[in-house]
């Protein structure tokens, strides 16, 4: 504990802690509802909550170069549970994704580990091949392509979300690269036919758009969830209507305890509320940056810069849709929302940022 990053740890733990009695605020009415039990949810992110701390202090005692040893396996891991979780009968259905694997009540995302796995086998690929790359495009083509493959079994889901969060995180790394900005002009070009692709070939893609557009042109249906959100946020002031006393929870903001647990957060605690958890948000992603710039190696530094990419791009789209800047994305809020897969991969990513930070220290 002498060396490690204390700051990170302990604002990680407070927000995780904020996020499970939110997650009782937002999730007691459904819970009573669905499982006639308003602790259900409640009980659940608990267990996950101290199985990730105790995971996150695990992981920060792994020494970082474990990842760069066996990246090639955790890659060639994930890519065989992306694989599976696409099988009918292995992989199971929820919210319209087949993205789980099913364990009675219980399910796991290979999704929230895939991201992992990738920014390590991608830091590795760069700190291998920083200078060869800054001169020549070409050799970024294999990990392109190992990129897509990923992001196109995440999309055969469907998570668009998530691939997008996975897709942003790595072209940020390589832009920090030193990569020639001429990739990113021709990628962008590339990217945005892509994505009109994708909206064109999904029609309740081209809904989320219409809906975010005009959420009011449809208000029970496409436009609903935005709609609730705002009511939420909107209209409670500086500081809320108090813990346990939203309005929306109550059957108008749906499955709250997950994507739009920030609504909740905003409406019962108000704007002094809201900015306290951005607040934390930013307190992270300043000490990841910092534990980044000042790491030993190449590997470490591209390690800790993805990871904090990804959480940080996650919580900014989450906190987007929930504001009615874009359209639903259907991403959760780390370390916030209810979900044991991606509470766990959370916690273990600060872990392996928390251990490189000891061995700098």
């Amino acid at each position: 504990m002498k060396k490690i990053d204390k700051v990170l740890l302990f604002s990680v733990i407070i927000l995780s802690i904020f996020g499970v009695m939110m997650i009782y605020s937002a999730s007691s009415i459904w819970a009573e509802y669905k499982f006639n039990d308003s602790f259900h949810y409640l009980k659940y992110q608990l267990i996950f909550l101290v199985l990730g701390v105790l995971l996150m202090l695990f992981v920060s005692k792994i020494n970082y170069n474990f990842y760069y040893e066996y990246a090639n396996i955790i890659l060639f891991s994930c890519l065989i549970l992306l694989i599976l979780v696409l099988i009918p009968g292995i992989g199971s259905i929820r919210n319209g994704s087949r993205s789980w694997f099913g364990i009675g009540s219980l399910g796991i995302q290979p999704s929230e580990a895939a991201k992992i796995g990738l920014i390590i086998f991608s830091s590795k690929y760069l700190s291998r091949n920083e200078s060869y790359l800054q001169n020549n495009i070409i050799g970024i083509i294999p990990l392109l392509i190992i990129v897509l493959i990923f992001f196109g079994l995440i999309m055969l889901q469907p998570d668009l979300g998530t691939g997008t969060i996975m897709f942003l995180a790595i072209i940020s790394l390589l832009f920090i690269s030193g990569l020639n900005i001429k990739f990113f002009l021709g990628g962008g070009v590339i990217g945005l036919v892509g994505i009109i692709g994708l909206i064109v070939i999904a029609p309740y893609r081209m809904n989320r758009i219409t809906s975010f557009l005009n959420p009011w042109k449809d208000q029970l249906g496409t436009g609903f969830q935005i709609i609730q959100s705002l009511f939420a946020i909107g209209p409670h002031g500086l500081l809320g209507t108090s813990y346990l006393n939203s309005i929306q929870k109550h059957f108008y903001l749906p499955e709250p305890q997950t994507d739009f647990i920030f609504s909740v957060i905003a409406e019962e605690f108000g704007i002094v509320g809201a900015i306290i958890v951005v607040g934390l948000f930013i307190v992270i992603f300043y000490r990841c940056i910092k534990i980044a710039l000042s790491s030993n190696d190449l590997f470490s530094k591209y390690l800790v810069f993805g990871i904090t990419f990804q959480l940080i791009f996650q919580a900014i789209m989450n906190l987007m849709v929930v504001v009615g800047l874009i359209p639903v994305t259907g991403v959760t809020l780390p370390f916030l929302s209810y979900g044991g897969s991606s509470l766990l991969v959370s916690m273990a990513s600060i872990g392996i940022i928390l251990n490189i930070s000891r061995n700098n220290g």
